[in-house]
């Protein structure tokens, strides 16, 4: 990042109040746009004009020139984006794409490149998605330890419906002239959320949404529900409970915790309104208040039932117990997560067993497996990571020794090979034992 956009970002945190109306020249930069084609990697999926990142550089300097002058002029219109459509995990539908062309996506990472510092500074602590120095996991930490150290008794699980396809491209801007009075700025977001789509060898307007593959969409989604969640949950929602309230949101997929069961469905009720003011619905089959805490599995046992569980970013929360008896919330992973990624294993060596090597077969699905656990093999959850483990080795020996008659591996000689190539085992990789106090809340 440039000197100038690091001076905007702590001008932003020094005057939360300040409106920059001087911010178009950094997207038009040259020096910017360079940097941004530099960044940007060549085997992404292609927009519709079909240009590679090779072909777009063998004029580079040139190109740039002119898309600078355009910007300039304000004489640059993106090209509608190609509609591409991605399975859904859990679910039989697909997730719709935009995939942009290249010189498009060079303006989409200028211009976020010039809005985040200002809106790092702005974004709340509950919000984690999409942030530079938050991940999945700091979102998790937090939320464990608010519930097994405050007197949490409720969670509230909520979704909403098609959140980036329903974003109101008027409330977009409105939320953006917040911070930014820039008006080429303005225009230049709108002309991107109103630049079509093409499906079909057929362009479509874009009148509401902002499309899932675009650079720009994960930071444009985060100051939408910065504006109609984030701020209201901690000025209105949080301040009028009787009790602990906390909210923790990763892009649009968002848990609260609430001590009193009255907050918690005052809280749901009231979201249903305040969603529908700019445009979203909330999923009434995926949103429900859950009794979850330290004394909810003894009241599930006086009803003759078992206590239950929630689901968020991708693991399944579930009130467990310490060696000692004591509460303590636990996690695995969800039995979603762990059909998805076996079902891309399986789907992946069976593509590949007459293209890669046995060795090559091998290392690449340690990789997989590798980085699956990275994420999953946590605090709790060694038994569901075993599990993965031994069902992606019974997947690899399957198509491995699919490949031919010949030269099948023996179950012990499979096990040599596994060993020598290091295929990863089952270990803690992120502690997040919410027992442990990282920090005072």
């Amino acid at each position: 990042m440039s000197t100038d956009l690091i001076q905007i970002g702590n001008k932003a945190k020094k005057e939360p109040e300040l409106v920059f109306t001087s911010l178009y020249h950094h997207i038009t930069d040259v020096d910017n746009l360079r940097a941004c084609y530099d960044t940007l990697k060549g085997d992404k999926a292609l927009g519709i004009d079909g240009v590679t990142k090779s072909e777009y550089g063998e004029n580079l300097e040139e190109n740039l020139g002119k898309l600078s002058k355009r910007l300039k002029d304000m004489a640059y219109k993106p090209q509608p984006k190609r509609r591409s459509y991605i399975t859904k995990p859990g679910s039989t539908k697909k997730r719709p794409l935009g995939i942009s062309c290249f010189e498009d996506k060079i303006v989409e990472l200028a211009m976020k490149r010039t809005l985040e510092p200002i809106y790092e500074a702005d974004f709340l602590d509950v919000s984690y998605g999409y942030r530079t120095v938050r991940s999945q996991h700091d979102c998790l930490k937090a939320l464990g330890q608010v519930i097994q150290q405050q007197p949490i008794n409720q969670i509230v699980e909520a979704d909403i419906r098609s959140f980036f396809d329903k974003v109101v491209h008027d409330w977009m801007l409105k939320f953006l002239r917040h911070r930014v009075g820039d008006t080429r700025v303005i225009r230049l977001v709108d002309r991107m959320l109103r630049g079509g789509i093409m499906e079909d060898g057929l362009v479509k307007a874009s009148v509401e949404g902002t499309p899932q593959g675009s650079i720009l969409s994960p930071l444009l989604s985060n100051i939408y529900l910065h504006y109609a969640l984030d701020l209201w949950f901690e000025r209105k929602i949080k301040e009028s409970s009787r009790g602990v309230s906390r909210l923790f949101r990763y892009a649009d997929d968002f848990v609260s915790c609430h001590q009193y069961r009255s907050d918690a469905t005052t809280y749901l009720a009231a979201l249903k309104t305040r969603l529908a003011k700019f445009g979203l619905e909330l999923a009434e089959e995926k949103t429900r208040c859950v009794k979850f805490g330290r004394y909810a599995r003894a009241d599930a046992n006086k009803q003759g039932k078992k206590p239950e569980e929630f689901t968020f970013l991708g693991l399944t929360h579930y009130c467990g117990k310490t060696k000692s008896g004591y509460f303590k919330l636990k996690r695995r992973t969800s039995r979603a997560k762990m059909q998805e990624s076996l079902h891309k294993l399986t789907d992946w060596a069976r593509k590949n067993r007459n293209l890669l090597t046995k060795r090559e077969m091998i290392e690449s699905a340690a990789r997989r497996v590798r980085g699956h656990l990275n994420y999953y093999a946590i605090t709790d959850n060694a038994k569901n990571c075993h599990k993965y483990i031994f069902y992606a080795k019974q997947t690899l020996f399957k198509w491995l020794n699919r490949k031919s008659q010949r030269n099948a591996y023996t179950w012990y000689g499979y096990k040599q090979a596994l060993k020598f190539i290091g295929f990863p085992e089952a270990r803690v990789r992120k502690d997040l034992n919410p027992c442990r106090v990282f920090e005072a809340f």
